[in-house]
């Protein structure tokens, strides 16, 4: 009886580590991701071109280190809108189009702050 119940507490102790450990993680990757769009999104609505499409590249790559760990954890679905709404921005941006880019990037950052609010630990989420 006992050995069943101190598994079964060494199992629940596990499991709000982990939860506390990917939480972390998601919420600092998706914080310095959305900073970074923002910055772009300021680019964008200056008109600074160059420094927009430089904005581009290393938020991709950026994106592409988080993916493969937020992969683990979090739905593909969730994850592929925010490449599908980012990829579409990348292409405005290369044209020149950079009111439909800022409105791309906008849905970007709405998605990731879903993530956010779908994968935290509280009440509402827990039932």
């Amino acid at each position: 009886m006992y050995k069943e119940l101190a598994i079964c507490i060494v199992l629940i102790i596990f499991i709000f580590i982990g939860d506390n450990i990917t939480q972390k993680y998601t919420q600092q990757s998706i914080e310095k991701l959305t900073n970074e769009l923002e910055q772009l999104e300021q680019n964008l609505k200056n008109g600074e071109k160059e420094e927009a499409e430089k904005k581009t590249e290393e938020i991709n790559e950026n994106w592409e280190k988080m993916h493969n760990k937020l992969a683990y954890y979090i739905e593909h679905d969730e994850l592929e809108k925010v490449e599908t709404y980012f990829t579409t921005c990348q292409s405005f941006t290369r044209t020149g189009n950079y009111d439909l880019a800022i409105s791309e990037l906008e849905k970007t950052i709405f998605v990731l702050d879903h993530i956010t609010d779908k994968y935290s630990f509280n009440l509402e989420n827990i039932f």
